[in-house]
């Protein structure tokens, strides 16, 4: 079994340039529209309630906040260290439209240029499936993701859903991710899909 040990905040950062260092390719860059359930879920995923803060006002958060993530496989006791990235919401922002350009730029930016990151994890809710701005972020990952990068579609809110509409959302969205962080469904799947793709970069280093 694969959990999180450990999760504590490190920095925010306004752009890419600001970023912290890292030289590992370990990122883990969490996006989604606003009020989609992020930050509840990097809290179901850490089990810290308080780790990412709920926001009562979508787009408010504008900053890129960073928390170290320490994770370990109860079979082997093996550790392995990752950086779980939040970017603020997309697609909602009561500010001007000069401020939410730059804010778009700092982004787009960050996703394109930040050469650390190993796996985007593309939250969306489940009964809103098929917005244009989803199929719009979908393209752009499409286009920026390296080889050595993976994307990870979410779906969150799903005991929002029954079963024959969920059933119906992965026949749509083969390879998708069904999250509940409410009732804690499908976020262990989550952890170790995560653990796996970053431990399996991790062994190709180690053999190169």
């Amino acid at each position: 079994m694969i959990e999180i040990i450990n999760s504590s905040f490190v920095t925010s950062a306004p752009n890419v340039a600001a970023a912290p260092e890292n030289e590992y390719l370990n990122e883990v860059v969490f996006m989604a529209r606003s009020n989609v359930g992020k930050s509840s879920l990097l809290n179901a995923l850490s089990g810290r309630k308080s780790l990412a803060k709920v926001s009562s006002t979508p787009g408010k958060t504008r900053l890129i906040n960073f928390f170290d993530v320490t994770m370990i496989d109860r079979d082997n006791d093996q550790r392995l260290e990752a950086i779980f990235v939040d970017l603020p919401g997309f697609g909602y922002a009561k500010v001007s439209k000069s401020i939410k350009s730059d804010w778009e730029k700092n982004l787009t930016d960050f996703i394109a240029q930040r050469k650390q990151i190993k796996i985007f994890m593309h939250l969306i809710d489940c009964r809103h499936p098929n917005l244009a701005i989803d199929y719009s972020v979908s393209d752009y990952l499409d286009q920026v993701c390296r080889e050595d990068q993976v994307i990870i579609r979410v779906f969150t809110k799903i005991d929002k859903l029954n079963q024959k509409e969920q059933g119906k959302l992965l026949r749509d969205h083969p390879g998708a991710i069904l999250i509940s962080s409410a009732k804690k469904k499908g976020t262990n799947k989550l952890v170790a899909l995560i653990h796996d793709i970053l431990n399996e970069d991790r062994e190709d280093e180690n053999d190169s």
